[in-house]
């Protein structure tokens, strides 16, 4: 008879509500915990789809347009033979992600999130560097970290060594819209800082210049000269565009500049950076260390914006941060703010973490707005990644 331990959902949250760190920590508790991880295997996948009542406003930034249809959550859960979930929010499609990504996984010792990582990477395959199968190895990779999380009743910057539990945060929005002229905007920038946020991000570059420039005056006048102003291009110009633009709006001081130009255009974000008296943010269409590495190594950006879930997961952005740790590079991830804050968390060069404001919860209608006091939230010390699913809105508007 196989008489080895095995920690189930009610095991791990006994051992968070008994101070789940010490619990780890005491002799003989450390070895039947990572006995009862040896055990935990994937078993299968699940995806849940939402769709929820009303439709979104058509808004766009420099290079695409959104709304116009209802708004949709999707929810992927790894499902383990010990009856922990880990959940996370993917960025892949499902036909990628149940296919050779998951197969490299059925059947292994969650313990070893990096031999994992490794496996789906390179096992009898060829390596692909960028697209889509990375961000399925991302999704799939930031729910094994939930698991490994709640199978030890610890939040995942404590597994991952934390840094700090506080952490800055900007809001994003500022986007072009039917019917929305400069008082409208300025109205919703001014609501983000009395929800707490102490800087913003705008749209740029989807509008004559012109007429950028007006809107940002406003709402630098708007908001006075404490709160900071960050633009966002979305890759719409080409380098001299973007110089002509930048210089412009300097008077504005703007937090920084982001992606000005087409992803891979190094040489013309280098450009622009040596140009422009302000920073230049740059990654977010980027996967790997070693996406990192060559914008690094072409000079293209003073902050790398690579997305947690896209660029492959919690396991390879720590090896991210480190990178452009060794060049003195923040570090500030695109988007999935529940997916990123874990490992803001534990990361020496986190400089500020994107969020959608509660007036914007449309983007994660299942999950509660992220709380901001002062510019700042406070990462969760639930197990794991501290996901809270609202589980009636999942039963009621599940597709």
């Amino acid at each position: 008879m196989d008489t080895k331990p095995s920690i189930t959902r009610r095991d791990a949250l006994k051992f968070a509500a008994a101070g789940g760190a010490a619990a780890v920590a005491l002799p003989g508790h450390a070895g039947a915990v990572e006995d009862a991880l040896k055990r935990i295997r994937i078993t299968r996948l699940e995806f849940i789809e939402l769709e929820f009542p009303g439709t979104l406003p058509l808004k766009w930034n420099a290079i695409r347009s959104y709304g116009g249809g209802p708004p949709t959550d999707s929810i992927l859960e790894v499902h383990t033979d010990q009856g922990i979930v880990g959940r996370s929010r993917p960025k892949a499609p499902r036909e990628v992600i149940e296919g050779e990504a998951f197969s490299r996984l059925k059947g292994q010792n969650l313990l070893e999130p990096e031999r994992l990582w490794d496996r789906m990477y390179r096992y009898n395959r060829k390596s692909i560097a960028k697209g889509i199968y990375i961000k399925a190895m991302g999704s799939l990779d930031v729910a094994i970290w939930d698991i490994i999380g709640q199978a030890l009743g610890l939040p995942v910057h404590r597994i991952l060594g934390t840094f700090r539990t506080r952490i800055p945060v900007y809001a994003a929005g500022g986007y072009y819209a039917e019917r929305k002229g400069i008082r409208d905007l300025v109205r919703e920038m001014e609501g983000y800082v009395d929800e707490g946020f102490k800087v913003v991000k705008m749209k740029v570059a989807g509008a004559p210049l012109s007429e950028d420039v007006e809107r940002v005056a406003a709402v630098r006048k708007a908001l006075g000269d404490d709160i900071g102003i960050m633009l966002d291009a979305n890759n719409g110009l080409k380098a001299y565009e973007a110089i002509r633009l930048g210089r412009a709006l300097e008077e504005y001081r703007p937090y920084w500049f982001e992606e000005p130009v087409m992803p891979d255009d190094f040489a013309g974000c280098a450009e622009v950076r040596q140009a422009l008296d302000m920073p230049i943010v740059a990654g977010e269409n980027e996967f790997t260390r070693w996406g990192a590495r060559d914008l690094v190594q072409a000079g293209s950006a003073d902050i790398l914006n690579l997305d947690v879930v896209k660029a492959g997961g919690i396991t390879e952005y720590r090896k991210i941060a480190a990178l452009a740790s060794a060049f003195h590079i923040p570090v500030a991830p695109h988007g999935t703010v529940h997916m990123s804050m874990q490992t803001m968390a534990s990361v020496d060069n986190g400089l500020i973490m994107e969020v959608y404001p509660s007036a914007r919860s449309h983007f994660n209608p299942s999950l509660p707005a992220v709380p901001v006091e002062d510019g700042h939230t406070t990462v969760s010390e639930r197990p794991g990644l501290g996901l809270e699913f609202d589980e009636d809105m999942i039963r009621r508007y599940r597709v």
